[in-house]
């Protein structure tokens, strides 16, 4: 049975983000819950429907939001041993490998990071948000690898969301790009929004979208004789919108190899090496790396930083460069 609030804005609440007033009158609901019911068109001002959990309210505003019931959702555990690096009660921190996706979607139902989690008797996740994505706070893309931090209770998620969103979360990435970066260390910052032509992926834009920086620096450049010019980059988010790093690289010129989605085409390697030529021909997804991972604990406040070498397939590309630059 589904729940409705009906609220007043008084005057002592005017001007205040519609998402913050009914978290403080309503507790039992997390923020991320309204956040994401806002989102979902649940949201009624004056009669008209609102999906902006930003937007600004006034004195006298009505207010009402429909909670549903949450549904019954029966996931699969999926056999599949994942690489804890961290965990206690409230969180887990994991080294994804590239080729899994982070929660079950069109497509794929069963074998993903969540469903694997399932298959861990004594774990237990926050159900706050998507009741196919529990305690999933963040994610990274199937094809990239890396660091990620699930909540196993709903206090740890709110906490841990929150830093998220302060863009308090230490968050710093690998990738390997065609070309030189110029220049070569420095800030990105654009809008990013949809494409408007293809839903699955997404655009810098100058007049729409949500805000995004990042920081980058060249940590390397390969080039010579016998190998094409190739870029290792650090990148340091600040926030963390969908396939940023990848949207990023690409508005400068600077594809990230193996990027299949937002590459215009393969590279033509001339006078290339055989086994650089076969190595980055054997690449079967984007070279990007969520290697650093920092946060404050929800519980202590102790700060946490965790640190991912470069996976084999990665590594094995960095190797072959070296010995031929």
């Amino acid at each position: 049975m589904k729940n409705i609030i009906n609220l007043i804005v008084e005057q002592n609440s005017d001007k205040k983000r519609i998402d913050t007033f009914i978290f403080y009158k309503c507790p039992e609901f997390s923020r991320t819950r309204i956040k994401n019911l806002i989102i979902d068109n649940r949201l009624k001002i004056n009669g008209k429907t609102n999906n902006l959990p930003s937007k600004k309210i006034s004195h006298g505003d009505k207010i009402y939001l429909e909670v549903p019931e949450p549904k019954k959702t029966s996931l699969k555990p999926f056999s599949f041993k994942l690489e804890i690096v961290y965990q206690d009660d409230d969180l887990i921190v994991i080294d994804k490998p590239a080729g899994i996706s982070m929660h079950p979607g069109p497509g794929n139902y069963d074998n993903t990071i969540v469903n694997a989690l399932m298959g861990y008797e004594k774990i237990k996740l926050s159900s706050i948000g998507d009741e196919l994505r529990p305690g999933i706070i963040h994610r990274i893309d199937k094809d990239t690898s890396g660091l990620i931090v699930v909540a196993k209770n709903n206090k740890s998620h709110e906490n841990i969301s929150m830093q998220f969103s302060d863009h308090t979360i230490d968050r710093v990435y690998n990738t390997l790009v065609w070309g030189k970066l110029r220049p070569q260390s420095g800030i990105i910052k654009t809008l990013i929004t949809r494409n408007s032509k293809n839903r699955q992926l997404m655009d810098v834009s100058f007049t729409k979208g949500k805000s995004a920086v990042t920081n980058y620096k060249t940590l390397k450049v390969f080039e010579g004789k016998n190998i094409p010019t190739l870029s290792l980059i650090e990148c340091k988010l600040e926030t963390g919108r969908t396939h940023q790093i990848r949207v990023h690289m690409n508005y400068k010129g600077n594809q990230i190899v193996g990027d299949k989605k937002y590459k215009k085409r393969f590279k033509k390697l001339k006078n290339v090496g055989y086994e650089i030529n076969k190595k980055l021909r054997e690449l079967d997804r984007q070279f990007l790396h969520a290697k650093i991972l920092g946060f404050q604990h929800p519980r202590t406040g102790k700060k946490l930083l965790f640190k991912s070498d470069l996976p084999n397939d990665l590594k094995n590309i960095i190797n072959v460069l070296e010995k031929s630059n």
